[in-house]
């Protein structure tokens, strides 16, 4: 009753490829026995597969869906188990191992080119709550005022000998331990006083006395409040660590501008950087960063392919986006690979406009002997000393500053020299890019790598298209970077089903009309498809 190229056939072989070995994590030898992880595994692929999310609804289809009931084998467990299991911990190796089992059959069939992949990146929404932002310049400046505020109570107590100094000469922090000690000491004036308000008999001493103890009421009311405050704003600091943003709703995600803008105000969404490495439009490995952009996540996420999925071929293709210094000196010396990535003005010093532009330092002659630049006035730029830079992320940065002796008369001083804090004309040239650069534009400018690289946009853009659109993946259903890592797994492994399902369905088309086999691909485990020997045998509970 199911077709040959069904998608539930693709998803059932695709997961008993998987070695036993990955489903041991699921385990356990205590309580009810549990459903086999290999058929909880089919029925959330394949409900993710149909563009099904929900634990409720992946639930129904159990009821009256028929490739669902196969997968199943009429075994029906609840919403709350199937989604359990997925955001169950060895969920994470088990997606893994599933891309790492894809990758092999694809290769043993040809599908994907072994010699380069295509890395990109796409922003989704979080399942946060847009309003529940916390940013940091916001927590930094009222936790500025916060502490000159608990300084100058700290003054006003030790002035009237209330605690002892709890600072040194030289500090002037008051942190939500000094406000504690300050705390407890109002308190125990106040104590002292309620004890002289019931030892006195007079009238007018005990009004003395109750006025003075409200002051202190007070006084440790609001101590009590700058306490919390300031717990609260360390706290949030170190929510935020190295971000500028995130979300109470999920304290994972950082506020992104994203291009699904239905209000057209900019307002930024709580969300997650997608970095996706794909070839021929198969998603062959993926992780999340809360970073918005995308030049600082290619370290790590060719790490992450590296060490997870255990494939990174000769060639990296992506856009100028990730197109630095660091990220070029990174690919060529850790990893020994060749970038086929653009610097961000590749593409304007193709352009007639630039090549011609005289004004421009990057025209002007190079006198290499006496390291010097002659502008258009004939002018000489020499050499003037060596400037380090370290930016806010600890890379360091080497320049050399060229200065003009002198600029006055010349004729072009006026587009020279546009800035009001410059008298003579200075360049800065960092040697260790400009060789990344010409290198860069060496490689492109090769045939070969010309055509792989016009084919990024085919590959990787495809990818996000189909996962945002046909898929309708543009927001995730559950919170938390663990269990959105693994729901973002279940869905590239989803796009890449139905992919290779379109494959399986074109050529069983094609085999049926030409009636020549070689066209069919291997029938390996996962691809036995085509003579309808594999079904899926009976659970055997754990």
């Amino acid at each position: 009753m199911i077709p040959e190229d069904d998608i539930a056939v693709a998803v059932n072989d695709m997961v008993e490829s998987i070695p036993d070995a990955a489903f041991e994590g699921f385990e356990h030898h205590f309580g009810a026995s549990s459903h086999h992880p290999r058929m909880m595994m089919k029925i959330i692929l394949c409900g993710y597969t149909r563009s099904v999310y929900s634990g409720r609804k992946i639930a129904a289809e159990l009821t009256d869906s028929l490739r669902m009931m196969w997968l199943a084998q009429n075994q029906k467990p609840s919403y709350r188990t199937i989604n359990r299991f997925r955001v169950h911990p060895h969920m994470s190796v088990l997606i893994e191992e599933a891309f790492i089992q894809f990758r092999g059959q694809l290769q043993a069939n040809d599908l994907i080119d072994a010699d380069a992949i295509f890395i990109d990146g796409t922003k989704l929404e979080a399942n946060a709550n847009k309003y529940t932002f916390v940013f940091r310049k916001s927590v930094e400046k009222h936790q500025e005022k916060l502490r000159a505020q608990s300084k100058l109570m700290y003054d006003t107590m030790y002035e009237a000998q209330i605690l002892p100094a709890l600072l040194e000469e030289s500090e002037d922090l008051v942190t939500a331990e000094h406000l504690n000690t300050m705390h407890q000491a109002l308190e125990t004036v106040e104590n002292d006083l309620t004890e002289a308000i019931e030892a006195t008999e007079d009238v007018p001493d005990r009004k003395a006395i109750r006025s003075e103890r409200s002051i202190i009421r007070e006084t440790k009311k609001k101590c009590a409040d700058l306490r919390d405050r300031e717990l609260k704003y360390t706290q949030q600091l170190e929510i935020l660590g190295e971000r500028n943003s995130y979300s109470k709703t999920d304290p994972d995600a950082t506020f992104m501008r994203m291009k699904e803008d239905h209000m057209r105000n900019g307002q930024l969404k709580a969300g997650y950087n997608l970095q996706v490495a794909s070839n021929n439009q198969f998603v062959l490995g993926f992780d999340l960063y809360p970073n918005p952009t995308d030049t600082r996540t290619l370290k790590l996420f060719l790490h992450t392919m590296m060490e997870t999925f255990h494939h990174l071929p000769e060639k990296i293709v992506a856009d100028a986006g990730y197109g630095s210094e660091a990220n070029y000196e990174m690919i060529m010396d850790d990893y020994e690979r060749t970038a086929l990535i653009p610097y961000n003005t590749y593409y304007r010093e193709q352009k007639k406009k630039h090549r011609t532009d005289e004004m421009h330092p990057a025209n002007w002659a190079y006198d290499a002997e006496n390291d010097l630049y002659i502008c258009p006035d004939g002018r000489e730029i020499r050499f003037d000393r060596y400037a380090d830079r370290t930016d806010k992320y600890g890379y360091t940065r080497s320049f050399k500053m060229y200065a003009s002796a002198d600029c006055s008369g010349c004729p072009l001083y006026e587009k020279c020299i546009q800035s009001d804090q410059q008298i003579n004309k200075r360049i800065q040239k960092n040697m260790n890019l400009e060789y990344f650069k010409a290198q860069a534009r060496r490689t492109l400018s090769m045939k070969e790598n010309r055509t792989i690289y016009q084919q990024r946009k085919i590959d990787i853009e495809t990818v996000f298209g189909n996962l945002k659109a046909n898929l309708a993946f543009k927001r995730f259903s559950v919170r938390g970077a663990r269990k959105v890592k693994i729901e973002t797994g279940l869905a590239l492994l989803a796009l890449n089903l139905r992919k290779f399902r379109q494959i399986q369905a074109d050529r069983l088309q094609k085999y049926g009309k030409s009636g020549d086999s070689s066209e069919l691909i291997d029938e390996s485990p996962l691809f036995l498809v085509f003579k309808g020997l594999y079904v899926p045998a009976p659970f055997i509970l754990i």
